[in-house]
């Protein structure tokens, strides 16, 4: 009788690094770019917006058109987003996770060309309806990437390929950053460029990502095809016998029989996956609503305070910037040691207190000489805490608490939880600023607190484990049982669930 070979640990494979980066680049970099790139250009692109409309009605635009007009630019983007993450789940059933990002590129391609050509068109409506487009993008990218990545990793590795959906966000920020300098293209001939850049990460993931492997939990547990995957683990892996991981996946999908193909509202309704379904929603909401846009939102006036000029404030923000991707770098290298949990509330933590003493700094400033440095060592010390873990690691908690049927659903709502929530603190923050100005961190300050407490009551540490384990954890926090697996050691083929006929709603 042949003895089964050990369980091996994953490795960072050639292959499995450049499928990383070609889905991260050409995906979740999108996100980032398209977040960042109109925020330091702005008064560039308000004077092409009110040139055009001059050139069209022979006056200026008064400020009220023009605010409205310029909060449409910024707004449309997480509604696209909210779009994209809508059609996610039944993108990636039926085309699979990479077939689904490559399709996304379309969603980067066009605005990207009808933004290069929206000066000489003189239509600044082509960036308002570019900036749709890309939030669809990013939409999209931001639920089926890290799908992808963490169904492409082995379980050692699972925890630092789920962060790069975070990395390349960062990365995309950052760069924007770098190009919107008035020095490179934030500036009146170079801003048609500045927007158009976004296309070229799309290309270049069209070129690439047809060359490497489909996911393989989704090649064999919904496709059936099960030499496809094995071929597909050899290359990812980096070795031969890939068994031991087609029977964890055969065993997964055992497991999940008598779920079928869950819907969104199933997802709802269906009580084996109550306290994953609220985790995923406190894990995206506290990512948006405990502040990290309202300290970006902040931090122009809190340098001001300080005494930098306007001019200088731009490479402040790269320098928040630079923090940014070397802490979000330092959660990827240290997931798989210290945990998800840990960094989670390490990171609340850290962003908790800052927000405190942010509020302090705020109100004593007049009055205090030095406070006014304070608050940008605050707005510093957040964004590095939001980068060891409220970023980052939310994108892999997701994909491991949620067993093949029921992720794209699952991302779905998360997706929904995370743009809705984006865009309420956009819209909401500047009134409420207005009306209780720097008490307003006291409220984010408060719900660090509330989804640090929630982490560490519910959510279970996940590193190292498979996703059927995880979902036995949580089974016994939901009052089920799971059946044993009577045919674990049968050899049965795995079962192939027949394409659903419901909608994902």
């Amino acid at each position: 009788m042949e003895v089964p070979s050990p369980p091996r640990e994953g490795r960072l494979q050639p292959t499995l690094v450049l499928a990383t980066l070609s889905a991260g680049f050409g995906s979740a970099f999108q996100y980032g770019y398209n977040i960042a790139v109109v925020n330091t250009p702005h008064k560039v692109l308000k004077s092409f917006y009110n040139d055009t409309y001059y050139a069209r009605h022979g006056t200026s635009m008064d400020e009220k058109h023009m605010l409205l007009l310029w909060s449409c630019t910024v707004s449309m983007f997480p509604l696209g987003g909210l779009l994209g993450s809508l059609m996610v789940g039944g993108l990636v059933d039926k085309c699979g996770r990479k077939g689904t990002l490559l399709i996304n590129n379309i969603f980067a391609i066009v605005p990207a060309i009808l933004m290069g050509v929206s000066k000489v068109a003189k239509a600044f409506e082509l960036i308002i309806l570019s900036r749709v487009l890309l939030g669809v993008c990013a939409g999209i990218s931001y639920s089926a990437l890290p799908m992808y990545l963490g169904e492409l990793a082995p379980k050692n590795l699972r925890g630092t390929l789920g962060t790069m959906t975070e990395v390349f966000v960062i990365v995309g920020v950052f760069l924007a950053q770098i190009f919107s300098l008035q020095a490179v293209l934030g500036n009146p001939t170079g801003w048609p460029v500045l927007l158009a850049l976004t296309g070229v990460p799309a290309l270049l993931q069209l070129l690439s990502l047809p060359f490497f492997p489909e996911s393989p939990r989704y090649t064999l547990i919904q496709r059936g095809d099960k030499d496809t995957a094995r071929q597909a683990l050899r290359k990812l892996r980096g070795w031969a016998d890939v068994e031991d991981e087609i029977e964890e996946m055969r065993v997964e999908d055992q497991a999940e029989r008598a779920e079928g193909r869950l819907s969104v509202l199933n997802l709802f309704t269906f009580r084996p996956l109550r306290w994953q379904l609220i985790s995923i929603i406190v894990l995206m909401a506290g990512q948006q609503l405990s502040g990290i846009n309202a300290i970006n939102y902040y931090a122009d006036m809190i340098y001001a305070s300080a005494g930098i000029s306007a001019a200088h404030s731009q490479y402040v923000t790269v320098g928040a910037g630079v923090v940014n991707i070397v802490m979000t770098g330092v959660s990827a290298g240290t997931v798989e040691w210290l945990g998800r949990r840990l960094l989670l509330l390490v990171g609340y933590g850290i962003c908790g207190s800052a927000c405190l003493v942010l509020t302090l700094a705020l109100l004593f400033q007049s009055t205090v000489h030095g406070l006014s440095y304070l608050g940008v060592i605050c707005v510093f010390s957040y964004i590095a805490g939001h980068s060891i873990g409220p970023s980052p690691v939310p994108s892999v908690v997701r994909t491991e608490i949620f067993l093949q049927s029921s992720r794209p659903a699952a991302f779905m709502v998360d997706g929904a939880v995370h743009w809705l929530t984006n865009f309420i603190v956009g819209f909401m923050f500047p009134s409420v600023q207005e009306a209780i100005g720097a008490y307003s961190f006291i409220i984010f300050a408060g719900i660090c607190l509330l989804t640090a407490v929630y982490i560490y009551v519910v959510i279970p540490e996940t590193k190292g484990q498979t996703f059927v384990e995880i979902n036995r954890i949580f089974a016994k926090r939901n009052g089920v049982e799971i059946p044993e697996l009577r045919e674990e050691t049968t050899g049965v083929e795995p079962h192939v669930s027949p394409p659903t006929q419901e909608t994902f709603f």
